[in-house]
């Protein structure tokens, strides 16, 4: 029996989806009580692992590092001590590690190879949708200040399709990191060009000013802001991906990011 964590969220209910019409044997686990077992990270007490064998653990990451560590490791040890015998984890691309949100991810990979059960990290980009929203065009211009550098954004539909192929048979992909990302990179002067809008980047103090006026959590400014300078400094382009590997024909990523733009603006 598979679980699925996270049963809420945009990326699981693909995933699920996919699962639900591929006939997999599995459950979905969210602080939803809608899920088929609900659960809560910060109540180790809910957290129910009895006849799962594989572990989808979708990272619990909208939350200071310290909290994420501490949801994510209480997770391991109850699936440890239950009986799970495979993780699959949701990790973040090893070309985003000067991200402000990279280290609870690095340190959830290390906690997962130190509990001696089987697993699979899928180190997934940053979301096209997600960089779509952020650029998204205000009037006719984008002043999201994301330099002119690529962005090797995936869309989230491709991470599902990944997911599926390692849940159809997690015993192939035992002690597997894949990288992915798009297969393909663009830039914001790329996403303009398409919108048929202006690119005019504010910058990061403007940025700064404009995230603090929003009623966003504490660590939400900074968080994003690490996207923005991460992206100017072009340290979200690789060309290491092995999405190709687990997806026969990923999508556009720039189309992709266009749509959540407009839907967004």
């Amino acid at each position: 029996m598979i679980l699925i964590t996270g049963a809420s969220g945009h990326l699981s209910s693909l995933v699920a989806a996919r699962a639900r019409a591929a006939g997999l044997s599995f459950l979905t686990a969210s602080r939803s009580a809608a899920a088929d077992r609900p659960m809560d990270f910060d109540q180790p007490e809910t957290l129910n692992f009895s006849g799962i064998s594989t572990l989808f653990l979708l990272s619990a990451g909208y939350a200071e590092d310290d909290v994420v560590i501490r949801r994510h490791g209480a997770v391991l040890e109850a699936a440890r001590r239950q009986g799970v015998a495979h993780v699959i984890y949701t990790s973040l691309l090893a070309a985003s590690d000067h991200l402000g949100f990279a280290l609870a991810h690095r340190w959830t990979e290390r906690a997962i190879r130190d509990t001696g059960l089987a697993w699979t990290i899928l180190r997934n980009g940053l979301y096209a949708e997600l960089i779509g929203a952020l650029a998204a065009p205000r009037g006719k211009r984008i002043t999201a200040p994301f330099g002119t550098q690529p962005i090797s954004a995936v869309a989230r539909a491709d991470l599902a399709d990944a997911a599926m192929v390692v849940l159809g048979d997690p015993a192939s992909h035992r002690g597997c990191v894949y990288e992915l990302s798009g297969t393909s990179s663009f830039s914001i002067p790329d996403l303009a060009a398409r919108l048929g809008v202006a690119y005019e980047p504010a910058s990061l103090r403007e940025e700064r000013e404009r995230l603090s006026a929003l009623s966003l959590l504490p660590f939400q400014p900074a968080m994003l802001l690490s996207i923005s300078s991460a992206t100017m400094a072009g340290f979200l382009s690789t060309r290491a991906s092995d999405l190709a590997q687990l997806v026969a024909r990923p999508r556009d990523a720039l189309e992709v990011a266009c749509e959540a733009a407009r839907q967004t603006g």
